[in-house]
């Protein structure tokens, strides 16, 4: 990609669901400024697993933050599709974030009174063509487990009701910050393996930002961050399945 040219509707590439171009994000600490990002440049391409790895402060969440609509960038430009994230309103960037996009948190962010049923309600509820809540919960394998609030699961089985709250909505993309980083060993390996299965059979764009490189082995492509810049981009033409990784 020629990161100097700004995108136009004619020029993206129809497989291109996202496009970071020259962007910089700088926050201002009392009389100190942080560059958190500088001239990051990256397409997320539609039907792939990508992972953001790096240490903390690398960038991580600053570009899922972007993506995802929860912050504007300081120069350079963010587009979903031919859509340029700042010229959204308030109720575009509403809509962007709550029928395109899907959200995974480290610490799951369950209501504890609700079942699991009623958590992965919660999302179906303001969409705008939500899957039921009984194909996203038999997705993650919880046919089961529906009626059990969170302080009746164990904390992968949480995270998988995470994942199918996030799925419920049937986005375009899950945006999954650190989804093992609460997890031990073996359920983090069941986590993974859960979204490389909703990327394969449901041809969801999935990205993932982990400070745990080993991870990176499942995705189709690995983005290497640190002090917010891109130092590599690895593509990886045969992924690792899940089961095989260590860390």
């Amino acid at each position: 990609m020629d990161s100097s040219s700004t995108p136009t509707a004619a020029s993206q590439s129809t497989d291109v669901l996202l496009r970071m171009v020259d962007v910089d994000k700088t926050f201002q600490m009392g009389e100190v400024t942080v560059e958190a990002l500088r001239s990051v440049s990256l397409d997320i391409r539609a039907g792939e697993l990508i992972v953001l790895a790096g240490p903390s402060g690398s960038g991580k969440t600053t570009i899922l933050n972007l993506v995802g609509g929860l912050d504007h960038p300081t120069a350079g430009d963010v587009w979903y599709r031919q859509q340029q994230l700042s010229t959204f309103d308030a109720g575009a960037m509403t809509r962007y974030r709550r029928d395109k996009l899907g959200f995974v948190f480290q610490f799951y962010n369950l209501v504890p009174s609700l079942t699991a049923r009623e958590n992965v309600m919660v999302a179906t509820e303001i969409s705008e063509q939500p899957m039921s809540v009984e194909e996203a919960l038999g997705l993650v394998g919880l046919e089961d487990r529906m009626d059990h609030f969170p302080s009746q699961l164990s904390g992968g089985e949480q995270q998988r009701v995470a994942i199918a709250r996030a799925l419920a909505k049937n986005p375009e993309l899950l945006l999954c910050d650190e989804p093992t980083g609460a997890l031990d060993f073996a359920t983090g390996k069941h986590v993974l393996r859960l979204l490389v299965d909703l990327k394969e059979r449901l041809g969801k764009t999935i990205v993932i930002i982990t400070h745990n490189a080993a991870i990176g082995r499942v995705a189709d492509r690995v983005v290497h961050l640190r002090s917010g810049e891109i130092t590599e981009i690895e593509e990886n033409a045969s992924p690792t399945p899940p089961e095989e990784i260590t860390w």
